[in-house]
């Protein structure tokens, strides 16, 4: 499997070219808007204590729709760990950023971090579309949200834990660690694994009937031995379809972030 290799400054070179762009063409022509618009727009809002759902206007006249959690701390002079979560695949439904209670939010609680979590439609998380929305949130939140740039971790569930390793092999300079939940990611090339630069910690349900644990740790020690480190957790008697059983496993990784990543 070849990945493509982006940066977040690669992504946003092409943020700029294209949401700048006046070369005349028909596709140029109906972009009204520019990244430093969508900075204005993400700089004007005022974040509440607890959760903000938000339409921002993107540079190529569709929008993000994401929910933004911030904690309930003073954070003066106080950065915050970012966790960008990704959900599954939810058919496009309009409200899939939105499902955070019951696992996410409880799950972090303890790492008072501000928690992104953005729709990615119909679009698979490693899709262009999406890795350009998640690396401009991350842009935007470092620049005008208190994020402690070292505390930057990518986690998800099911779909969404596909896109976390997608992440974590694609962007390890941009985040410290990630955490993929009931995920299906090969991370061999001809049966040798390929090297993932940042501490994973990964969840998988024993019973997962769609996404087999035995190929998931197979994959696992696959890119181990070539040097990751992948801590690997297999739920007892969970299946695929239920995150909200997850949660103390991610709360078991929220403290893997806190005593062996960012120590």
């Amino acid at each position: 499997m070849r990945l493509q290799k982006t940066t977040l400054v690669y992504f946003i070179c092409l943020i700029f070219i294209y949401g700048c762009s006046n070369g005349g063409s028909e596709e140029s022509a109906k972009v009204p808007r520019t990244y430093q618009d969508v900075e204005k727009d993400f700089d004007a809002i005022n974040f509440k204590t607890g959760i903000n759902d938000i339409s921002l206007s993107n540079f190529r006249g569709g929008k993000w729709d994401f929910r933004v959690i911030m904690p309930n701390v003073n954070l003066t002079n106080n950065p915050r760990p970012l966790i960008i979560t990704l959900h599954g695949a939810a058919g496009g439904s309009p409200d899939a950023h939105k499902q955070t209670a019951c696992y996410v939010e409880t799950a972090y609680a303890g790492l008072n971090a501000i928690i992104i979590s953005p729709n990615g439609y119909v679009n698979l998380w490693s899709e262009a579309v999406n890795q350009e929305q998640v690396l401009a949130l991350v842009d935007l939140a470092t620049k005008y949200l208190p994020v402690d740039k070292n505390k930057i971790v990518i986690e998800g569930y099911s779909n969404g834990g596909n896109g976390a390793w997608f992440f974590a092999e694609t962007q390890p300079q941009i985040f410290s660690a990630a955490i993929p939940s009931a995920s299906y990611y090969n991370t061999t090339n001809n049966g040798i694994g390929r090297l993932i630069k940042i501490p994973v910690y990964a969840i998988h349900g024993e019973k997962d009937a769609l996404f087999p644990v035995v190929d998931v740790k197979r994959w696992v020690d696959a890119t181990n031995a070539s040097g990751s480190k992948v801590t690997l957790v297999i739920a007892p008697g969970l299946t695929h379809p239920e995150p909200c059983s997850y949660v103390n496993y991610m709360k078991g990784a929220a403290e893997w972030l806190v005593n062996d990543v960012w120590k």
